[in-house]
């Protein structure tokens, strides 16, 4: 859903489960929140933000659009 933040998360070797405890919830939560199944808070948008310094909100939380068929 978000597949510029998980590009970063891959180029930094944060794994779901590094991400999971620097967010403060579980590894499932955090997959859900990739998948967009739930929102992330603004607490946790601002903890990864901060692992990108260099790279904008509308960059790392940008959706996945839908390719026509």
């Amino acid at each position: 859903m978000f597949p510029n933040l998980d590009a970063e998360l891959a180029r930094k070797n944060i794994s779901t489960k590094e991400l999971a405890k620097m967010i403060g919830t579980s590894e499932k939560t955090v997959n859900n929140k990739r998948a967009g199944r739930t929102e992330f808070t603004l607490s946790e948008i601002k903890i990864i933000s901060g692992l990108f310094p260099n790279a904008s909100l509308d960059y790392l939380f940008a959706k996945k659009t839908e390719q026509p068929a």
